[in-house]
């Protein structure tokens, strides 16, 4: 699922809607715009937002069209956005002036133009920190499955082989953690329980953070030079994309191995296919891409020493449990007039 973004920002040049309608007794009017491939319709937590009011669900692919996106939820005051591939740009706010509230299934916001909904007086709310166990546990289950070359080993035994390649034990090595949020720092913990020597890159700078979580605090710089597993944990933001590019790579040991499972895009993806095949970098983990999913015939697909997932990271029963109704208690909490969870706050509520 997303990475976070610092709660309760405020943005100036207010000119319509606002913290919540003054007619709180109106009919509400929710979309999910965007349940594609489906996770909310019928749930408990779709059971739970009827009560609050008129709900429109869309279970077909769509919503990353402008224009789709646009009509599934113009006339709506809540839109629930389940997936990052509905994108809630400058127009499409301007065009659906009804909307007062988008309420994220998630924690990350690349997807939603911050700056515009605080022009444009719309409350938006996420719901940090739900997926960060499971997040945390498969970072860990692709370093293993990584360094232990676990995918490769077991076709091979399925089809008749017994390799006895000398495989990476974690004991003892370098774990490099960027980003210490609630995933992070839990990646953190389950790195020094397997025994590793941990370092860690707070976006804040916050050592005495770093500390408390017994790691080591370290630069970008450091971290590339001597860690023998590096995980990404950092939100997606201008100042974070592509924050591991050639230079990164060329820093980094030839039996390092990378895990991915914040943003496809904070790595420069033609620098980390020139290292996987160019022997520059051991091996990756990756659950986020460029482009998801992927096309055939995309380069990774090809790679042996590369262990994907499809952006499942987060998709357990409990996570998806527990988020979605966090998401509809957020959407009571903003039309009861205490909203929580909060990315972006309109200055003054909406004439």
């Amino acid at each position: 699922m997303r990475a976070r973004r610092r709660r309760g920002r405020r943005a100036g040049g207010v000119r319509r809607r606002g913290v919540m309608s003054t007619d709180a007794k109106s009919t509400v009017t929710i979309s999910v715009p965007d349940d594609f491939p489906s996770v909310f319709e019928n749930t408990p937590a779709h059971e739970r937002c009827r009560k609050v009011g008129d709900t429109k669900v869309y279970t077909a692919r769509g919503a990353d069209d402008e224009a789709e996106l646009i009509k599934r939820i113009d006339t709506a005051r809540v839109a629930i956005n389940i997936r990052a591939h509905a994108r809630f740009t400058d127009r499409v706010m301007e065009s659906c002036r009804k909307l007062e509230m988008i309420s994220i299934w998630g924690t990350g916001t690349d997807n939603i133009d911050l700056d515009a909904a605080g022009r444009h007086g719309i409350t938006v709310c996420n719901t940090p920190g739900i997926n960060a166990f499971a997040v945390a546990e498969h970072a860990l289950a692709l370093m293993l499955a990584t360094a232990r070359r676990i995918p490769r080993i077991d076709r091979e035994v399925r089809g008749g082989g017994w390799p006895r390649d000398f495989l990476t034990q974690l004991l003892g090595k370098t774990l490099g953690v960027f980003g210490t949020g609630k995933i992070g720092a839990r990646v953190v913990v389950l790195g020094k329980a397997l025994g590793m020597d941990v370092l860690a890159y707070s976006a804040r700078g916050d050592a005495a953070a770093v500390a408390a979580l017994g790691a080591r605090a370290a630069s970008r710089e450091d971290i590339c030079r001597r860690a023998d597993v590096i995980s990404l944990h950092l939100r997606l933001a201008p100042e974070t994309r592509g924050f591991l590019g050639r230079r990164e790579f060329a820093q980094m040991k030839p039996t390092a191995i990378l895990i991915n499972t914040g943003r496809g895009a904070l790595v420069e993806r033609e620098a980390l296919l020139d290292a996987l095949t160019q022997n520059k970098l051991a091996g990756a983990g990756l659950d986020v891409f460029h482009d998801e999913p992927l096309k055939p015939g995309d380069p990774l697909l090809a790679l042996q020493n590369v262990v994907l997932s499809p952006h499942n990271a987060g998709q357990t029963p409990e996570v998806i449990r527990d988020g979605l109704l966090r998401a509809i208690e957020n959407v009571e909490n903003y039309l009861a007039g205490k909203p929580t969870d909060v990315v972006v706050a309109p200055v003054r509520a909406r004439r």
